[in-house]
């Protein structure tokens, strides 16, 4: 797949679509070809020229002011999380070397994994589980070191079924990846990524071009479980200090509800499971990405 190298132009293309004239205060007249807004329009409502927005776009210049970048938040009504990530497009950039290396998971937060009484595992920027404990494999078999969880989620229809909101953690899940690859497009695996996705999947497809930008944080999702039924459980997202953008994903239920039972439910039954199956340690560990060649 070709390199992207206007990562800025198309994040404000993108941005400038979406957004309908009457929300910006732009009166239209008739039929309009373009959607959402106008170059010149953003331009005028951004006090610059409308050439210069069309160099930004068109990636010809690629250093504009802090004052422009402030504008153009403004104009095309960017949050907080949006605008930081529209300042990091405009920054120096690192590419990452061509070959993927083997993320260590330091020993403290394996020994935690183990530890923890619920479904946790350790995600890659790349959303892609290094290792997990034996409660997040029996949660999902998508949770287990090697998977990529974005890859799961659109190819594995296994994954669809278990998740009630798939449709919004898919989109979260998206706007995450763009955040992180937004500043490093070049990166020669998570532009793989990407590619694989768009070509096999049509719903990752639209979201990316959408150029969502999500913070990781935590949320509240509903599964439903082939063994324990319905779960309402929380998805607490803690970085892991020390490493490159690790994530530790704990998920939780609240005290004496039906899901909190379910879930200790579920533990019995991986625990059962294991015992009669391979006393060996339950931790998986290691690095095999089986959702894409």
């Amino acid at each position: 797949m070709e390199e992207r190298t206007n990562a800025l132009g198309e994040f404000l293309r993108a941005r400038r679509e979406r957004l309908r004239p009457e929300d910006a205060g732009v009166a239209t007249t008739g039929y309009r070809r373009t959607p959402g807004l106008r170059r010149e329009e953003v331009a005028m409502l951004a006090g610059i020229s409308t050439d210069y927005y069309l160099r930004l776009e068109q990636g010809r210049d690629r250093t504009p002011s802090a004052q422009v970048l402030d504008a153009l938040a403004r104009v095309l009504q960017l949050d907080a999380d949006e605008t930081t990530f529209l300042y990091a497009l405009t920054r120096a950039r690192t590419k990452r070397g061509p070959h993927a290396r083997l993320e260590k998971v330091p020993e403290g937060t394996l020994r935690l994994l183990d530890a923890l009484p619920m479904p946790a595992f350790v995600e890659d920027r790349y959303l892609t589980v290094l290792a997990a404990n034996q409660l997040a494999q029996a949660l999902s078999p998508n949770m287990r070191a090697g998977i990529n969880r974005l890859a799961a989620a659109f190819l594995d229809p296994h994954d669809r079924e278990l998740h009630d909101d798939w449709e919004q953690a898919t989109a979260a899940a998206v706007g995450q990846l763009r955040a992180v690859m937004g500043t490093e497009a070049a990166d020669p695996r998570m532009v793989a990524l990407v590619g694989e996705l768009s070509n096999r999947s049509e719903r990752f497809r639209r979201l990316w071009v959408r150029q969502d930008i999500v913070r990781r944080t935590g949320s509240r999702t509903r599964l439903h479980h082939p063994e324990v039924g319905d779960l309402d459980l929380h998805r607490e997202k803690l970085i892991v200090a020390g490493t490159d953008n690790q994530v530790l994903v704990i998920y939780h239920a609240e005290p004496g509800t039906a899901s909190a039972q379910a879930l200790a439910l579920l533990g019995s039954i991986a625990v059962s499971a294991e015992r009669a199956a391979d006393p060996a340690p339950s931790m998986n560990h290691g690095y095999r990405n089986e959702n894409l060649p």
